[in-house]
């Protein structure tokens, strides 16, 4: 191991040496991504209901020694994911003394690592000015800066859907099996982010199969059985690990009926009103989609830019990708090794990743567009790097090839993609201090309950209870849930309702909310402005 970690730093060393301009530019480029990410992050982090029940679960984790099986659950659908994301942040937790904020920086720094990587995949596979442009806007898009400031499960997902790529076109360039560890392992992170990493599984199985196709037909000095035998070995040996990282949620899943298997089966083939079964349906919705992540990815919300990237770079990357096929091919469509010949070529180094990049890219469009449902940027997150990428792709091949007016003209209209991506980047409007927020209320709620037992409810449109929670069960105040089975030891002689409407929609006493109705009749003890929303303490009506 030691001598691995010399080589490499003598690698790099070297690295530096023989190309130092370019080696600035990517530290320029690392310490802005982190810089944009990591500014004041206590303050612009997310931290709502959802951040505060993983707060809660994972400190329960290390205070409690409570096992967790199943992981966060998904807005639509009923179904859960993996608890892989709670064991990720466990550490950073820890090591922060159980603040939120230990969390967020984890997934900021890596964020960062991500910026990194996608600059070192882009420069093997297309060059490096492909790498430096595509690490670049990464670095500085305000939906991936959004996404990487707070801790949250899908937004780890761009690092780990990477590497399932990068580890699977590896495979496809080599004999070295063992990549298919990593595949496995990095999907196993993926599905466990966002049950939407499911659409990289057709590209990771075309590319699979491509190998497979590619080892049958070995013209090498070793017998191609034993290449198959290798090849199967890995495959097995990765999916037994993919497995053994699902294993909590389907322990959890068979002591339950099975309850989350029918959902997902459910959501995904059977729910018209969420997803169609019928895949060509989807096909005419693919420049819409294509626009949609493209205003948030690439765009900046800018609608001039986004039209340039949706309806001039991916036809003129298709373009290449197709010339460069005709270029490689002979083509004769009576010959019987037709379709052999076309995977072959497209597999060989200069091909492959124009050939993974496009089936990724279209799978991706192609899956969105058969969700009938509100589509939110977290959802691109399995492939929040390929658009990034295929700009880097195009920009290199047009500045490698193009004449000097066209060469000009995009450097240009790239200057302006970097000037309107920094003008909004999110440090340049005033911090949400969601996480504050909760401290400071969760102090008043903790100074008037006076150290008594408490009930806590949440009346607002998009949050509730778990994170203001968390800080009330991290300073070992006595909060429960009410049960209605369980009322004697679940139910408090106070409540405390924190308002985070205008007064005048605040009725805390009649509101239908379960955790305000299990508490019965109740009249207002006390009310409080705290950090701009309302705390009412209720107790029992006599």
């Amino acid at each position: 191991m030691k001598e691995r970690i010399k080589n490499l730093e003598l690698r790099i060393k070297m690295w530096i040496k023989e190309n130092p301009r370019e080696a600035i530019f990517l530290s320029i480029i690392i310490l802005v991504g982190a810089f944009l990410r990591l500014y004041r992050i206590s303050e612009y982090m997310i931290f709502l209901g959802d951040e505060g029940r993983d707060a809660i679960i994972v400190r329960r984790l290390l205070v409690n020694f409570d096992p967790i099986l199943i992981g966060p659950r998904t807005s639509i659908g009923d179904m859960y994911l993996g608890p892989l994301y709670y064991y990720l942040i466990a550490i950073p937790l820890l090591l922060a003394n159980f603040s939120p904020v230990g969390p967020s920086v984890f997934v900021a720094l890596l964020g960062v690592v991500t910026i990194f990587f996608i600059w070192y995949v882009t420069r093997e596979w297309f060059g490096w000015l492909a790498g430096g442009l595509s690490a670049l806007l990464y670095a500085i898009s305000p939906v991936v800066i959004t996404y990487s400031k707070s801790s949250w499960n899908p937004n780890v997902m761009p690092f780990f859907a990477l590497l399932s790529i990068y580890s699977v076109w590896k495979l496809l360039m080599g004999r070295n099996y063992k990549w298919l560890i990593v595949t496995f392992l990095s999907m196993s992170f993926v599905l466990q982010s966002h049950y939407l990493g499911l659409l990289l599984v057709p590209t990771l199985g075309l590319i699979w199969f491509l190998k497979l196709i590619n080892i049958i037909n070995l013209k090498a000095s070793a017998p191609s059985s034993l290449e198959i035998k290798k090849f199967a070995k890995y495959s097995i040996l990765g999916f037994g690990l993919f497995m053994t990282l699902m294993s909590p949620l389907v322990i959890f899943d068979a002591r339950h009926g099975w309850n989350n298997f029918k959902s997902v089966r459910t959501f995904f083939l059977e729910r018209q009103t969420t997803v169609s079964a019928r895949p060509w349906t989807g096909i005419p919705k693919l420049p819409e989609i294509a626009y949609q992540i493209n205003l948030s990815l690439l765009g900046a919300k800018n609608a001039d830019i986004t039209w340039i990237f949706t309806y001039i770079f991916y036809p003129l990357f298709a373009v290449i990708f197709i010339y460069g096929l005709f270029r490689k091919i002979k083509f004769k469509i009576l010959e019987k090794s037709y379709l052999y010949n076309l995977l072959n070529r497209s597999i060989s180094p200069s091909l492959s990743p124009y050939l993974i990049i496009s089936v990724w890219i279209l799978i991706s469009f192609l899956g969105l567009s058969l969700y009938k449902q509100h589509i939110y940027d977290h959802y691109f997150g399995f492939f929040f790097p390929a658009p990034f990428i295929l700009i880097g792709a195009v920009s290199q091949y047009v500045f490698s090839n193009a004449k000097r007016f066209w060469q000009l003209t995009l450097l240009l209209f790239l200057i302006y993609v970097v000037y309107v991506n920094l003008l909004n980047t999110p440090i340049r409007y005033s911090p949400n201090r969601q996480m504050q927020r909760a401290e400071e209320v969760a102090g008043k709620i903790r100074v008037e309950a006076d150290d008594q037992k408490l009930n806590l409810a949440v009346i607002a449109e998009r949050n509730y209870e778990d994170g203001y929670q968390y800080f009330l069960e991290r300073w070992n105040e006595p909060v429960y849930d009410i049960d209605p089975l369980n009322l004697e030891q679940t139910l408090a002689q106070q409540l405390f309702v924190v308002c985070e409407m205008s007064k005048d929609k605040c009725d805390p006493t009649h509101s239908p909310k379960s955790e305000i109705a299990n508490f019965g009749w109740s009249k207002i003890h006390g009310e409080w402005d705290v950090s701009g929303v309302t705390v009412y303490k209720l107790v029992h009506a006599q």
